[in-house]
């Protein structure tokens, strides 16, 4: 979330960023400043009662010490009052943060000077593509209709075991899917990324770290009896392992890469191209993570994107990399370029890596800082991620450009990770 000095200090100005975002609710702003009025107030009225306990219990101490007991029970008497008033006052202080605290969360992240207006992904602003479109044979399958006639995809059975959303890959297919995600896995740490392998499970500090909650509550799996949450990305624990943390500056930045199923409940997004593997509740997706200096993190941005699109070039995949407008802005970035592979057989492109930078936004939250040399007071950190990359319309887009007569070709940098060249 934002900080309170950053809202004083730049008050107009985030309120005209924000309308980009569609957030126009500069009411929300000026309760903010209000309340911190009131937080501030109440701190020096602590303050100002604290010491007076501590005169008097010191004063106490002396006068016990003389054995004037009658001087020192007025003295209890009154430190027994100004305790009563530190204590209401404190109790005052901390609804007061918890009101502040509220009001602050209501607030997205401030885009970056860059991002463009808009009000949707129509208006998304195209930065470059790349790769060539397949010539497909006559008559072109689908990849549900490819999975199901090679026996790489069943869907009725994840149906069966589950619900939809939840596909079973058998035999080949999965064999493709370890693959890529050797591959990708592989790729980042040769990259620099330091291979995590975390918790699919977190509480509700780590999901309100990364800004998940409370602001998509809604679209998370949640463990009621032990309040726990089914991870929507690994972005949410790799990141989290940094929350209450000062770093060094010359460990900046934090490089991180994992591999995890995701879990999301989609919620409102039926009829959406939910066919096949378009839109699925849980899925494979392998992430990169980055803290950084702030004075680098969009250095950093620039050579994340360069990296995911090695990723995608590697695959041989028709993609455009499109700037976020926005209004299609996530609640917690600055910044986002998303991927897009075509689907031929779809005739579609399909979302395969947001590669986002929160600034500080996400840090804030996480109370994740560094300290420069030299200085004692610490600073916080920008924190960036990455889909390196998400699995299902990678290989929803795999089997549908790569389909001949003769089967399906598999993307030479597999081969030595699947075992085969063709399905």
């Amino acid at each position: 979330m934002l900080t309170i000095q950053f809202i004083r200090d730049h008050r107009d100005t985030i309120a005209n960023r924000l309308r980009i975002k569609k957030f126009n609710q500069p009411g929300v702003i000026a309760a903010i400043l209000s309340k911190d009025d009131e937080r501030r107030e109440l701190q020096v009225e602590t303050n100002r009662l604290q010491a007076e306990l501590n005169r008097l219990s010191k004063e106490f101490g002396i006068l016990f010490r003389k054995g004037e007991k009658e001087k020192a029970g007025e003295l209890r008497m009154q430190s027994t009052a100004i305790k009563e008033k530190v204590e209401g006052s404190e109790r005052r202080l901390q609804e007061t943060l918890e009101e502040l605290n509220d009001l602050l969360v209501q607030v997205p992240n401030v885009p970056h000077v860059s991002v463009p207006e808009g009000e949707s992904s129509d208006d998304n602003r195209l930065i470059r593509e790349g790769g060539r479109m397949p010539e497909l044979p006559d008559q072109p399958l689908s990849h549900w209709e490819l999975g199901t006639r090679h026996d790489l995809i069943d869907f009725e059975l994840g149906v069966k075991i589950t619900g939809s959303g939840f596909p079973v890959y058998k035999g080949k297919g999965a064999r493709l899917q370890r693959a890529l995600i050797s591959w990708f896995l592989d790729m980042n740490t040769k990259a620099g990324y330091l291979e995590i392998q975390p918790p699919l499970l977190v509480n509700e500090a780590s999901g309100f770290g990364t800004g998940q909650l409370p602001d998509k509550e809604g679209q998370m799996y949640r463990v009621t009896d032990d309040n726990l949450y089914l991870i929507p990305t690994a972005e949410v624990p790799v990141t989290n392992l940094y929350r209450d943390m000062i770093l060094d500056a010359a460990d900046l930045p934090v490089k991180n890469t994992a591999y995890t199923p995701c879990f999301r409940r989609e919620a409102g997004s039926y009829g959406k191209d939910v066919r096949g593997l378009n839109r699925l509740h849980q899925f494979d997706k392998v992430e990169i993570v980055q803290i950084q200096h702030p004075s680098r993190s969009y250095e950093s941005l620039e050579e994340m994107v360069d990296h995911v699109e090695r990723l995608v070039s590697g695959l041989n995949l028709p993609y455009r990399i499109m700037q976020l407008c926005g209004g299609d802005l996530g609640f917690t970035s600055a910044l986002t370029y998303d991927f897009e592979v075509y689907a031929a057989a779809q005739d579609k492109w399909l979302e395969v890596s947001s590669v986002s930078n929160f600034e500080s936004y996400q840090a804030n939250r996480l109370k994740l800082r560094f300290r420069e040399p030299g200085e004692k007071k610490p600073l916080l950190a920008h924190t960036l991620n990455g889909s390196a990359l998400a699995l299902p319309r990678i290989l929803a887009a795999l089997l549908e450009n790569n389909q001949t007569r003769e089967g399906i070709l598999v993307p030479e940098v597999l081969h030595s990770y699947t075992g085969f060249e063709r399905i």
